[in-house]
C-alpha cells in the first residue's frame, strides 16, 4: 500500500507539474526515479501484447504491459489535472514569482542528483551534457511560427508535443505554442471539431508509443551517455523557470485571457523596474531551498529505505 500511495503521489506530481506552461510531467518523473519503468512500460504496448491478451487472457496482457502502475501513475496525473489544477492555476496568476522559484529549485537539486550519478571523467558525458543543455535553450528562446491549421499538421504537431511532455525539461505545451499550434487545439476543444481533435489524439498516441521505445532503447544500450543528455534538458530549462520573467508578447486564449508568449529573464532588481512588481526575493530564494531540500530528502530517505530493505533481505536469507 505504500508503495502504491507513493506511486499515486508521484503521478499527482506530475499532474501538477503539467498544468505549469513550461514544466514537464517528465521532469517530475525524471526525478522521482519512475523515468525508466514509465518508459519500459508503455513502449510494451505492441500489436504482440494484443496477441497475449488473445492467447493468455487479460490478466497475462495487464502484467506484461505493467498495467498496475501505468494505472496507479496515470491515475494520480489525472486526479491531479482535475482536482489541483485550480490551485496551480491559481498560484501561478497571482504568485507566479513563488512558482517558479520552487520549480527552480525542484530541478537544481535533480541536476545535483542525477549529476553524482554520471561518469563524469568521460569526455562524452560533457558532450552529451552540452548538446542536451543546448537543444533546451534553443527551445526555450525559440520564436513563434504558425503552422498551416489542417488536420494532418495537427497530427503532426500532436505527435512532437507527446514526444517533449515524457522529455524531461521540455515543455509539449510550450512546442504546441512554438508552432503555432496551441490556439487550434484550444479551439477545436471549445468547439468540439472532431477532425482536429481526432488527428491531434492520434498523433499523440503514435509519437508516444514511438519515442517510449526509442528513449527506452537508449537508455538500455546507451544509459550514461542519454542520461547525460536528459541532464542537459534539465540545465537548460533552467532558463524556462527563472522566477524573475517580463513578457514581451502575449496571446489571447479562448477565454479572452492573454497568455505570455515571449518573455526575457531577468535579475531581481531589474525585475521590479520593468514590471513595477516585488520581486519576493527572500521569499523565493526559502522557496528554491525548499524545493532544493524536498528534492534531496526524498532521495536521501529511498536511498535508507533500500538499504534496510537490502538489510531485511540478507536477514531473511
Amino acid at each position: 500500500m505504500r508503495q502504491t500511495l507513493l506511486l499515486w503521489l508521484k503521478g499527482m506530481a506530475m499532474g501538477a507539474a503539467d498544468v505549469v506552461p513550461g514544466v514537464s510531467g517528465g521532469t517530475i518523473a525524471f526525478i522521482s526515479g519512475i523515468y525508466e519503468e514509465l518508459l519500459d512500460s508503455l513502449k510494451r504496448f505492441t500489436p504482440g501484447a494484443l496477441g497475449i491478451w488473445y492467447r493468455e487472457g487479460f490478466g497475462a496482457f495487464w502484467r506484461h504491459v505493467n498495467g498496475t502502475f501505468l494505472l496507479t501513475v496515470f491515475g494520480g496525473v489525472l486526479f491531479s489535472v482535475f482536482s489541483l489544477a485550480n490551485v496551480v492555476s491559481y498560484a501561478l496568476e497571482y504568485h507566479p514569482v513563488l512558482v517558479w522559484g520552487f520549480f527552480f529549485g525542484l530541478i537544481i537539486a535533480s541536476i545535483i542528483y542525477i549529476g553524482r550519478q554520471l561518469p563524469l571523467r568521460s569526455p562524452a558525458i560533457w558532450i552529451a551534457l552540452i548538446i542536451g543543455t543546448l537543444v533546451a535553450l534553443a527551445i526555450s528562446v525559440g520564436k513563434p511560427v504558425q503552422l498551416p491549421a489542417v488536420w494532418w499538421m495537427v497530427f503532426i504537431a500532436g505527435s512532437i508535443a507527446i514526444c517533449a511532455m515524457i522529455l524531461p525539461g521540455v515543455s509539449g505545451s510550450f512546442l504546441l505554442l512554438l508552432m503555432g499550434m496551441y490556439p487550434v487545439v484550444l479551439q477545436a476543444v471549445s468547439d468540439l471539431n472532431v477532425l482536429i481533435l481526432m488527428s491531434f489524439f492520434s498523433g499523440c498516441v503514435l509519437g508516444l508509443l514511438l519515442f517510449s521505445h526509442l528513449l527506452s532503447w537508449l537508455l538500455h544500450h546507451f544509459h550514461s551517455v542519454t542520461l547525460a543528455v536528459l541532464t542537459g534538458f534539465l540545465v537548460g530549462s533552467l532558463n524556462i523557470v527563472w522566477p524573475w520573467k517580463h513578457t514581451l508578447e502575449t496571446f489571447i486564449n479562448r477565454h479572452g485571457e492573454a497568455v505570455p508568449l515571449v518573455q526575457e529573464n531577468l535579475l531581481p532588481f531589474a525585475y521590479a523596474e520593468a514590471t513595477g512588481s516585488d520581486p519576493q526575493t527572500l521569499w523565493v530564494i526559502l522557496l528554491m531551498l525548499l524545493g532544493l531540500s524536498l528534492v534531496l530528502g526524498l532521495e536521501y530517505w529511498a536511498s535508507r529505505d533500500k538499504l534496510n530493505t537490502s538489510r531485511a533481505t540478507d536477514a531473511g536469507l
